[in-house]
């Protein structure tokens, strides 16, 4: 599949999944992936750093950058990731998801934090 069309069937899945659910971060969530590349967001390492704690789970529906430092273990769920990101992140024993897979594991967002 192309990458266009991953990304659409991701936006309809979070959609689906806000209906089902009834939590609207999913329904926010969707309508950012299936925004235009030009406005979907990108985060760095270092705005995670500085919205998140120790155990956070961050959502973000965009691209996250190496930019920055994280000095904690956080999961994130995101529609892409850097080289740079997946390094720094791992390297303090973070976890990188996809947003699909956040979104299984996911089965309150009590906790989430969406970025971006």
């Amino acid at each position: 599949m192309k990458e266009n069309e991953l990304r659409l069937k991701l936006g309809y899945d979070l959609e689906r999944y806000s209906r089902k659910s009834k939590q609207k971060i999913w329904k926010s969530a969707s309508d950012e992936i299936l925004a235009s590349r030009r406005n979907r967001p990108e985060v760095n390492i270092s705005e995670i750093s500085r919205n998140s704690k120790e155990g956070t789970r961050v959502l973000i529906p965009g691209k996250v950058l190496g930019l920055g430092e994280i000095d904690h273990k956080v999961i994130v769920g995101a529609f892409s990731f850097s080289n740079g990101a997946r390094k720094k992140i791992g390297a303090v024993g973070g976890t990188c998801l996809d947003i699909s897979e956040f979104m299984k594991s996911s089965s309150t967002v009590k906790d989430v934090v969406l970025l971006g």
